[in-house]
């Protein structure tokens, strides 16, 4: 099983998004979280710093500027979405990633703060 170290960059980025309101409080993650072809567009016009501060999670041992690398999506390259976040507690606890599982789950709780669901 893979292992993972937390991106303190891309939860910096999506704090800093929720702090300007950048986000999205319903939505359905299976349907809105990046596709491939997405990815492969997003990638070409921004290049591997700004991809990674999409993911919450750096594979440990891949190699840098491939895909392999990042991991925990938690937003459409332009907004957070609050089922992206709760798709990352999710699926970081099923794997027992409990640095990442964390992480998703201090943005999900400050999202639901700035948002006014608290």
């Amino acid at each position: 099983m893979a292992s993972y170290t937390v991106n303190q960059r891309a939860v910096a980025r999506a704090r800093k998004l929720i702090d300007a309101r950048q986000y999205v409080l319903d939505s359905d993650w299976g349907d809105v979280q990046p596709s491939t072809e997405v990815q492969n567009a997003y990638l070409g016009s921004h290049g591997w710093d700004e991809y990674a501060s999409w993911h919450l999670g750096l594979t440990e041992g891949a190699a840098e500027g491939t895909k392999a690398r990042y991991a925990f999506v938690y937003g459409d390259f332009r907004r957070v979405h609050r089922t992206g976040l709760i798709a990352c507690v999710y699926r970081a606890a099923e794997w027992r990633h409990k640095e990442v599982e964390l992480a998703a789950h201090d943005l999900l709780q400050h999202l639901d703060q700035k948002s006014g669901l608290t």
